[in-house]
This record gives structure tokens, C-alpha cells and sequence, in this order.
């Protein structure tokens, strides 16, 4: 007997899509992008281990967001890696208002709505942020540029998916869901309110 086909892995639905304009922008300042996007990756690695921080006694998640850490820091060092070789300095840090907008959305939930939003929120972060690295991948010309970018792109592929998966680790598919859908739409709005820049949010 022949089994049946593993069933694909659930991902974050988003709501809109980003604009060819974008692109464009990205495209014509691609050094502001890329130490945005350096940073970013610094951003996500600490957000994964601020959730082991957080929750040390959620043994279910523990692993796989400090793998997740790890591999956001090695993009990171990939990222700074090559912002170094075109002679950029990384910026300070700046507040990103897409995910601060975001972050507004968990405000007033009782301790394990918080839970379930701090890992659908990130998951959703990481959808978008593939969404558009995507976009980016695709437009570059053949060579190790596209390539790198092609690898990254394909992790956060895999990232979006993880935190879908955590959550139903601890909360039932329905409540997963039905969250995901709610806060899915808010980012819709979020995002398409948001001036287009040469930055991944």
C-alpha cells in the first residue's frame, strides 16, 4: 500500500502583498537595505532567546528557538560580513515601527493570550520579512549576492513555519488559528499603512 502524501507544513496566510514600488525603492539605495536588513537579523536572534528568557518553563519550545537564535546570528554574521566588504558601517539601532505597531496588538491580553502572541507575532514578522527577501532574491543578478540571499530567504521560509508550529505545541489548532487570522489582518493594515523605504519592514 502506498502511503499517503505528508500533508504540507501550515504557513501565515498574509493579507497583502508588497508592491513592485518597493522593490524599486530597495533596488535604488540597496546599501540602506542591506544594513537594515543586517540588523534585522541581530533583532530576531535576540527576540528568540528573549523567549527563552522568558518562558524557561516551556520545555516544548526551548530547543528549536535556540536553534532558531543560532541561525539568525549566523545570518548576522553573513550579513555583516558582506556590509563590511563594501566599507558600511552598521547604523544604532533604530525602533522599528512595523514591529512596535505590532507589538500594540498584544497589549491587555491575559498571561496566555500573551504567550500565544509573542509566538504568532514573530512567526508573522518572519513571513513578511520572506515576502519580501523574496522579492529581493529574485530581482538580484546571478552571483554569490543572490545567492546568499537566496539561502536566507529560504530560512525564513522555514522560520514562519516554526512559530506556527510552536504555538500549536501548547494551544489547539482552532485557537492557533483563529489568533493568526486576527492578527493577520491587523498587519495588513499595519503594513500598507507604512511608507515604503529601503528597509525589509
Amino acid at each position: 500500500m502506498v502511503p499517503a502524501p505528508a500533508k504540507p507544513a501550515r504557513v501565515f496566510d498574509l493579507r497583502s502583498s508588497t508592491p513592485e514600488r518597493w522593490l524599486q525603492i530597495v533596488l535604488a539605495d540597496f546599501d540602506a537595505f542591506m544594513l537594515d536588513h543586517t540588523l534585522c537579523e541581530r533583532k530576531a536572534s535576540a527576540m528568540g532567546m528573549s523567549l527563552v528568557a522568558k518562558y524557561p518553563d516551556r520545555a516544548l519550545i526551548l530547543d528549536d528557538l535556540i536553534a532558531f537564535a543560532r541561525e539568525e546570528l549566523e545570518h548576522f554574521h553573513i550579513m555583516y560580513r558582506l556590509v563590511a566588504e563594501r566599507q558600511l558601517v552598521l547604523p544604532s539601532d533604530e525602533k522599528d515601527v512595523y514591529v512596535g505597531e505590532l507589538r500594540k496588538l498584544m497589549q491587555g491580553r491575559d498571561t496566555e493570550g500573551l504567550f500565544l502572541d509573542r509566538l504568532l507575532v514573530p512567526g508573522i514578522v518572519e513571513a513578511r520579512g520572506c515576502e519580501r527577501l523574496r522579492m529581493v532574491t529574485d530581482a538580484l543578478p546571478e552571483g554569490d549576492l543572490k545567492q546568499t540571499y537566496l539561502e536566507v530567504t529560504r530560512a525564513e521560509a522555514r522560520h514562519h513555519a516554526l512559530f506556527l508550529r510552536l504555538a500549536k505545541r501548547y494551544f489547539s489548532e482552532t485557537r492557533v488559528e483563529a489568533r493568526a487570522a486576527e492578527l493577520l489582518d491587523s498587519e495588513a493594515r499595519i503594513v500598507d499603512q507604512l511608507p515604503l523605504r529601503p528597509a525589509v519592514h
